[in-house]
């Protein structure tokens, strides 16, 4: 579930091969930490003060402070082994009532270079706090995870990998790039799910001289603070979940819930575009939707040359597209870059979303042992410029595998794959093959945690303010009704009528909404209503999915 979190722009080569790299990346890698008691040796971890310098690079703000602080590597043997967690922070403006803590979602989205990039949005909370950020364990400075950057054996893009009718290449491409990804992330590898990140916030918590937790999180953002809760409600403070992620559905399900999300998106767009003349689709609503499956599929069978030596298939467009659906904001750029490809032939505008979106760039050449030479193995953080260029999309597919308990057999695989397609098609023509292969994601890896699914719920903690967007691609609306019933009394709904993923950045209805609770402590009613333009909200009293 990524936000506005991009890996490093490239044009692929390979027709269709963006979903299937995206599953090919992460699958068959190590297990994440199991739940385990609290050990009582960890007072060394609790005793930490971080030290804030200004943090170095020539993109860094000036008033941008940065840290660090140490954690265990595996919790349950906190002597085995440690990691470092870069951390930033703006300091506090007004008077200070500690610090409110970030993460902007992904999974595997690091938090100090977004800070550094787009924290000005966070300015008004600095009346109130330091608005503090992190790189979690296995991405970005801490400890970056990766699979290693490869030609078309290491990412199995090769054409014959991308028939799901096939699957046999498919799965024993899956397990080679299983061994790959382990030999470049290193141990935390085996301990970079959310159960043990959610420890390590508890450890920032205690460094920042906090006694309680206030916390902001946008889309997997909301999984890592609803499991903290769980695990430490008695240190939740003013915790905002924003784009709430599902706590419950298997990864199968998810890739048909993105879907149908992902369609909703694309119909709210078609029904914007067909309105302008300039509408590459024309002005009839119903036609236009059928012209962009037609456009799909023939891209598919046929794709596009860029110009500079790729092709961009049906797929490619497919994930453009939904990159750009994330916000409301992107969608005359949309509609110019349909309006060039349907038109003139140019790619260039699609690629632009493309390079952007959540499929990794298949790159050429071969991989070599010493390609991430520079990286730390001692936990110690990296620098800035030898964190991997796929650690975004390698930590996503590790994160979401280490927090999902289901790892169906190759057989099993095969037999779903001859009637699931027809249900992702039905969830989104558009969009359902795109997903399909998160059944795929996990493949090969050892059994993730259980803890979300059985123990993330009836929190006793104080109240928490989650937000959902009735338009949202990626964490659909109906997510936040159902983790806010799955969280018990202490979930307060805010529901937000607009468009695109989350709603801080583009509802200025939202945006009050969630400084007011996190600065004053003003929730809004339960079933509250954020209208479409953003500007003023009302309390409706109702949660419904309707």
């Amino acid at each position: 579930m990524l936000v506005k979190l991009s890996p490093r722009p490239a044009v692929r080569r390979c027709a269709g091969a963006g979903a299937l790299t995206l599953a090919l990346l992460g699958a068959g890698l190590p297990a994440a930490a199991a739940d385990r008691p609290p050990q009582p040796d960890l007072s060394r971890f609790y005793r930490q003060k971080p030290a804030w310098t200004g943090c170095k690079g020539p993109d860094m703000p000036k008033d941008l402070q940065c840290a660090k602080v140490t954690v265990p590597l595996d919790y349950a043997r906190p002597r085995a082994g440690t990691l470092d967690i870069a951390l930033a922070r703006y300091r506090a403006t007004g008077t200070s009532q500690g610090s409110v803590l970030l993460n902007f979602g992904g999974p595997g989205g690091p938090g100090v270079s977004e800070l550094a990039s787009d924290g000005r949005k966070f300015m008004d909370l600095t009346n109130g706090y330091d608005v503090v950020t992190f790189d979690p364990r296995g991405v970005g400075r801490s400890s970056p995870v990766s699979c290693g950057e490869g030609g078309d054996d290491a990412s199995g893009t090769t054409d014959d990998h991308t028939d799901l009718g096939h699957p046999q290449a498919l799965l024993r491409q899956l397990k080679r790039t299983a061994e790959k990804c382990a030999r470049y992330s290193g141990p935390v590898l085996a301990h970079i799910g959310t159960v043990d990140a959610s420890r390590d916030l508890d450890v920032i918590r205690q460094a920042l001289g906090d006694k309680k937790l206030n916390y902001l999180g946008f889309s997997y953002g909301t999984r890592l603070g609803a499991v903290y809760a769980a695990q430490f409600p008695h240190k939740v403070g003013r915790f905002a979940l924003d784009g709430v992620d599902t706590l419950t559905e298997p990864l199968s399900e998810q890739g048909v819930a993105g879907a149908e999300g992902q369609q909703t998106a694309l119909d709210d767009f078609l029904d914007w575009c067909t309105t302008d003349i300039a509408c590459p689709f024309g002005q009839d609503r119903r036609a236009a939707g059928e012209q962009v499956v037609r456009l799909v599929n023939s891209l598919d069978k046929n794709p596009v040359p860029t110009g500079v030596g790729g092709t961009v298939s049906g797929q490619d467009l497919v994930g453009a597209i939904g990159q750009a659906l994330y916000s409301k904001q992107l969608w005359p750029a949309l509609e110019r870059a349909l309006a060039s490809l349907v038109q003139d032939g140019d790619t260039r505008g699609v690629l632009n979303f493309a390079a952007g979106g959540t499929s990794l760039p298949v790159r050429s050449g071969t991989a070599t042992a010493t390609a991430y030479a520079g990286i730390r193995t001692d936990g110690g953080l990296v620098e800035p410029q030898d964190v991997p260029a796929d650690n975004l999309l390698a930590a996503l597919m590790a994160i979401n595998c280490a927090d999902d308990p289901d790892r169906p057999g190759a057989a099993r695989i095969t037999e779903d794959l001859k009637d699931l397609p027809a249900r992702y098609e039905q969830a989104s023509p558009v969009f359902g093959r795109y997903r399909l292969t998160e059944l795929l994601m996990c493949y090969g890896r050892p059994r993730g945690t259980d803890f979300i699914r059985d123990r993330v719920k009836a929190v006793d903690s104080a109240k928490m303010l989650l937000v959902g967007t009735r338009g949202d691609p990626a964490t659909p609306y109906r997510w936040t009704v159902e983790t806010a019933a799955r969280l018990g009394p202490s979930a307060v709904v805010l529901d937000n009528k607009g468009d695109g993923h989350t709603g801080y950045d583009s509802s200025p209805c939202v945006h009050r909404k969630i400084d007011d609770f996190l600065l004053y402590g003003t929730l809004p009613p339960n079933g509250s209503s954020c209208p479409a333009d953003g500007e003023d909200w009302s309390a409706t009293g109702n949660t419904d999915d309707g």
